[in-house]
């Protein structure tokens, strides 16, 4: 067999296949279609279900069914991924109206998974009916499923917008569409004023549709941007968490969350467990106690608060650290025509307008031939009634249906037995239509009956007047409106409920943090570990344990530890982020607190004392300068804290107080390499900016460079020149030869 081998180039077959797979999920399979609002998944469910019978007044059936019939006919793209859109339809917490009826365990608002699917049951709701009315009347296009063994509906026939009532979210291939759910009685509000003014502005319609309406209600808290967003079809809203407070007990107040926002739906519980250890690691110190105590009632997590704290206070900061107050990303992308459009508020509604015009005009279509058809058959048992007699005799003087039938409806007598001339003559003058008599053939004796006959002419009558009226609402487009319009005030009378979510426009609150002041000692040992003890923790040990800290720092609870490295940097590290301890524990890293791990630390010191200190600099190249320590005052974690040449480093830095930086006894030392030393007074070291790389101290042999700087006071006797510095790599190199030394012993 000969083998035919065709020549492609890589890329462009790349490209042809990703452009054919991305088409297929935006297409096919994450993107809601702009008529009925749903993506394809859903659509297959939900005609799966009208297949089996599952209307709203029958019994419920096997999920692992529904899932099983919409997998082997329509979707073949896993059980998962059908049951998990299957449960979504029938989640009150996440659309406006559900399209399923589900009975058993289909999760919970607080992040609770479905049963499995051979547990649960379901059918379709009363709401999802407003999508599947009329499906057999073909009034939509249908084609052919994957396997073209079966038809499927390329659309439902619904006759809500559903797309602007339960919204949608889904992610194709470098598109996003995330449409918030509306106000069922606002969105048919809007689309009945479109309906009778269409050139009705955006503004206009926001008179009806005020803003999305989540069914977890809580708030919209930028309202004001709504406008934009239904504008463009994109934007954000930010949602907030309806609170109250409430009296407790002993003198403490209580903040009860009723409603959450809408991006929290389905994770509760994880809102509850982000409350719990805020308090537990005393991010929040006003919080005395965190408890869930909802019910089928509603929402109700109760954030107890300590006495007399400021709960405004509290609650700004739990709006900016938890999911109590979101931000939802809106894109109002859906499919048209097979291409993805971002839609307007005026546009969505347009083009549900324009689907149900094309609708109710098929609908109609289909209503006045079903009419005209029926008139005809009524008209024929009537004329047939009123020639009974002669019916009845070419009937009995037939051989045939057949020949009694061409009698009927071309006056064929040939072949037929007829009483009397005159019956043959009025036979030859039959013309009824083909339809007409086969009702006649089948019409049953009880058709003659006088009230029988009675029903016949009412129901003439009656199909006389359905047709003018169907005729009438076909040739005029504001008839057509009017029957639009009364079946959507019948929908809102019958699904219609109040506005959940508050919209309104609330500034973003700081939170100041209320943090009770306490020392603190940060404790710092010969390998750059280091944590922190209160004073009291702090007095209790011996000095034989002190002795193993080669750094010991007092500061508040409130400051921060400043960090001076050998390469000109300097580093904040806020105390609170500095892990408490006990003696006994090994703590921290510093290097992993302020991020240097290839630098060498020269200084730790207190913000406090830095901003009340004069810095003396000096450098190994021999620069020498004072700096003001309250010009490193920054939110800033890391800054340069002098200036240096590129192949220099800080040999030294000394903070001063105020009455050591004015002393004009005070000297500088400078000590070399090679061991040659330089003592000035230190006024003559320049005070200058922490960007300024100093003015020349020694000068320097090209091989030397200092070594130790110090400043010594007057009362100086002796002065022992020992940096404590931590070298990383030193640690490092430690480490490594203590792991071979062990690894020596065990052979």
């Amino acid at each position: 067999m000969e083998q035919s081998i065709i020549q492609l180039d890589f890329a462009d077959e790349m490209k042809n296949s990703y452009r054919d797979y991305a088409v297929s999920v935006i297409i096919s399979r994450a993107l809601p279609d702009v008529r009925d609002g749903l993506k394809p998944v859903q659509r297959r469910i939900l005609y799966a279900m009208t297949e089996l019978g599952l209307s709203p007044e029958k019994p419920h059936r096997k999920s692992a069914r529904i899932v099983g019939d919409t997998m082997g006919k329509y979707h073949p793209h896993g059980d998962s991924s059908i049951y998990d859109a299957l449960v979504h339809m029938t989640e009150e917490y996440s659309l406006t109206l559900p399209l399923v009826d589900g009975h058993g365990n289909f999760g919970s608002i607080d992040g609770d998974s479905a049963a499995a699917m051979r547990y649960t049951e379901a059918r379709l709701s009363a709401g999802a009916m407003t999508l599947l009315n009329n499906l057999e009347k073909g009034l939509v296009p249908f084609g052919p499923n994957f396997d073209e063994s079966e038809k499927e509906p390329l659309v439902l026939p619904a006759t809500l917008p559903n797309l602007l009532v339960n919204g949608t979210t889904g992610i194709a291939v470098g598109m996003v569409t995330n449409i918030p759910p509306h106000n069922l009685g606002e969105v048919v509000d809007g689309v009945i004023a479109y309906l009778k003014n269409p050139e009705i502005t955006t503004k206009g319609l926001m008179k009806y549709i005020k803003g999305p309406d989540f069914p977890t209600g809580a708030m919209i808290t930028n309202a004001d941007d709504i406008l934009s967003i239904y504008e463009t079809g994109e934007g954000k809203l930010t949602l907030r968490a309806k609170t109250e407070i409430e009296e407790s007990d002993y003198g403490r107040k209580n903040i009860v969350i009723t409603e959450i926002p809408y991006t929290v739906a389905g994770n509760k519980s994880k809102l509850l467990e982000n409350l719990v250890s805020l308090a537990k690691d005393k991010v929040f110190d006003e919080i005395y106690d965190v408890r869930d105590e909802s019910s089928k009632e509603g929402i109700r997590l109760i954030v107890e608060v300590k006495k007399d704290r400021n709960i405004e206070n509290l609650l700004n900061g739990l709006y900016k650290k938890t999911a109590m107050e979101d931000t939802y990303s809106v894109n109002m992308l859906a499919v048209k025509d097979k291409q993805p459009i971002t839609f307007t508020l005026k546009h969505l509604i347009q083009e549900f307008v324009s689907f149900q015009e094309e609708l109710y005009t098929k609908e109609y279509k289909h209503l006045l031939a079903k009419a005209n058809d029926r008139l005809e058959i009524v008209d024929g048992l009537i004329k047939a009634t009123d020639v009974i007699d002669l019916i009845i005799e070419i009937l009995r003087g037939s051989d045939s249906i057949k020949q009694a039938k061409g009698c009927l409806i071309d006056g064929k007598t040939d072949g037929i037995n007829f009483k009397s001339k005159k019956s043959e003559k009025e036979a030859a003058t039959l013309c009824f239509t083909e339809r007409q008599a086969e009702a006649i053939l089948t019409m049953p004796l009880s058709r003659l009956i006088g009230l029988e006959l009675l029903k016949l002419h009412q129901e003439g009558e009656q199909l006389r007047s359905n047709i003018a009226e169907y005729i009438n609402v076909l040739s005029d487009k504001k008839e057509l409106h009017k029957i639009i319009i009364t079946r959507l005030r019948e929908y809102k009378k019958k699904f219609g409920r109040e506005r959940l979510t508050v919209l309104d426009n609330l500034a973003k609150e700081k939170y100041v943090e209320e943090i009770k002041e306490e020392e603190l000692y940060v404790l710092i040992d010969r390998f750059g570990y280091a944590k922190t003890i209160d004073s009291a923790s702090y007095s209790r040990l011996a000095e034989e344990t002190l002795a193993d800290y080669t750094h010991i720092i007092s500061l508040k609870n409130t400051d921060r530890l400043c960090v001076f490295t050998e390469e000109g940097n300097m580093y904040q590290i806020k105390a609170m982020n500095i892990p408490k301890g006990r003696s006994r524990d090994k703590g921290v890293l510093i290097q992993s607190l302020c991020k240097s791990d290839r630098e060498t630390i020269i200084l730790y010191i207190s913000a406090e004392a830095l901003f009340e200190s004069q810095l003396f600099f000096a450098t190994r190249k021999g620069f020498v300068k004072q700096v003001a320590g309250i010009s490193f005052d920054t939110n800033r974690s890391v800054i340069a804290s002098t200036k240096l040449d590129e192949d220099d480093k800080i040999a030294g830095i000394t903070p001063l107080n105020v009455v050591e930086a004015i002393n004009p006894d005070a000297k500088v030392v400078l000590i070399t390499k090679k061991g040659l030393s330089l003592g000035f007074p230190l006024y003559e070291a320049s005070e200058l900016k922490k960007t300024s790389r100093g003015v020349k101290g020694i000068t320097l042999e090209d091989d030397d460079t200092v070594r130790y700087a110090a400043v010594a006071m007057p009362d100086c006797e002796e002065l022992i020149f020992e940096q404590k510095k931590y070298d990383p790599q030193k640690i490092r190199n430690r480490k490594r030869a203590a792991k071979g030394q062990k690894a020596k012993i065990k052979k």
